[in-house]
């Protein structure tokens, strides 16, 4: 039986690295974008992402929470360039990327699969980590097949070596890009050149996957059992394409569920949530706690690992040691031992990231090459104050020889 969806969407997401030194830059560049905008969140308006996240996290994540009405009225009457230094002391700021319409395209143009892109942010850090994350979702087909299709091609759609007269991949169809590469061109206007994301060895030609999905409750129910369609959230969970035959075992991926009719798939390249209309929550609560509170849950996971590989690369560098120790520390202290969040569903999701992600091992790495800096300059302070004692005792010892030489009866 062809799987039916009743909601769907899919997040494809863009790390970038900024240069050292040019954030407050950047942040001025977005703020000058007039198709940007600074993302606003609100008590009020954000009540569920306001309690889901514990209080340190908040400030660190969602600066703007602390803004009143008159406090953001001030900044918006701020020269533009005093905006971007104030704005650039927030460890974390979020834009908005506005288009005229929602981006529409289609894969193969013979007998294409529409879609939309309904939203672009971009999430910049103080640290120079960048993350640009498109919310899109298949227009007009409700086959599962569909799903399975567009992730698996739209996820290379960066690929700078796709050919794009002859690859079966997506064409953009719109006003705003005629096609691929000006849809490429967006990207880099964006995220700049990919030199410090290739010193970090993370990969700019494909995106990372973020999506949801609510099959028909006919075949997944109380009658229906999930294992009767188990190699279809496999496929999901792999971002594979409906016709794969590719086997995967079901136990190497790394699953979580704390609901009826829902279950995650992670894996290094995504996070897929596969849910059945079985549950109305699934179509009505679910994808909204998914595309916020969990979806920036994820997004912290990703920094964290891209923020230890960027700290181990600058213990390597010797004239950025003493920083990259400060900053190592600072980690530690501001977000490594920190909870995020006391909801119980959002602790064992940050648990299971940070065992996919492997953060423990990455973290040990940083840690053993720390001591070992931390041991050798200490070492080294020891041999100079050493050098220097001993410097002083042998001018002492010399002045001593020469006042006691002085200071002898003179024989006639």
């Amino acid at each position: 039986m062809e799987l039916k969806t009743n909601y769907q969407y899919t997040y494809f997401i863009h790390p970038f690295v900024i240069k050292d030194g040019k954030y407050q830059k950047y942040i001025l560049k977005m703020l000058k974008d007039k198709n940007c905008s600074l993302k606003i969140f609100q008590k009020e308006k954000d009540l569920k992402l306001y309690k889901y996240f514990l209080p340190k996290m908040r400030d660190f994540f969602f600066s703007s929470f602390r803004y009143g009405s008159h406090e953001m009225k001030k900044l918006e009457e701020l020269p533009i360039e005093t905006r971007s230094a104030l704005l650039a002391k927030n460890p974390c700021n979020i834009f908005e990327y506005t288009l005229k319409k929602d981006m529409q395209g289609k894969i193969n143009q013979n007998s294409g699969i529409f879609f939309s892109i309904q939203k672009i942010e971009i999430i910049v850090f103080s640290t120079g980590i960048g993350f640009l994350a498109m919310k899109t979702n298949v227009e007009e087909y409700t086959e599962f097949s569909n799903v399975l299709n567009f992730n698996y091609k739209f996820r290379d759609i960066n690929n700078e070596m796709l050919n794009l007269e002859n690859y079966d991949n997506i064409r953009i169809q719109t006003d705003s890009f005629s096609d691929v590469k000006t849809f490429q061109e967006l990207i880099r206007s964006i995220t700049g050149s990919n030199t410090e994301s290739s010193r970090l060895n993370i990969d700019s030609e494909r995106f990372l996957t973020y999506s949801y999905v609510c099959i028909n409750q006919d075949v997944w129910n109380t009658a229906n059992q999930f294992e009767e369609i188990k190699n279809q959230f496999i496929k999901y969970a792999n971002i594979l394409p409906a016709d794969s035959s590719r086997d995967y075992e079901y136990e190497k991926i790394a699953t979580f569920s704390k609901w009826k009719y829902a279950k995650l798939g992670l894996t290094k390249l995504g996070m897929m949530l596969f849910s059945s209309s079985s549950d109305m929550s699934n179509y009505t609560i679910l994808p909204e706690e998914y595309e916020n509170q969990y979806f920036y849950t994820y997004i912290f996971n990703l920094y964290k690992k891209i923020y230890l590989r960027k700290i181990e690369l600058e213990l390597k560098d010797i004239s950025k040691i003493r920083k990259a120790r400060k900053k190592f520390v600072e980690f530690t202290r501001n977000l490594w031992i920190q909870e995020i969040t006391e909801d119980e569903t959002g602790t064992l999701l940050n648990d299971k990231l940070h065992e996919v992600f492997e953060m423990d091992k990455l973290y040990n790495q940083v840690k053993y090459k720390y001591d070992v800096l931390y041991k050798e300059l200490n070492f080294e302070k020891q041999s100079k104050a050493t050098i220097i004692i001993l410097v002083i005792l042998a001018i002492s010892l010399c002045l001593n020889i020469l006042n006691f030489m002085t200071l002898m009866p003179k024989t006639s």
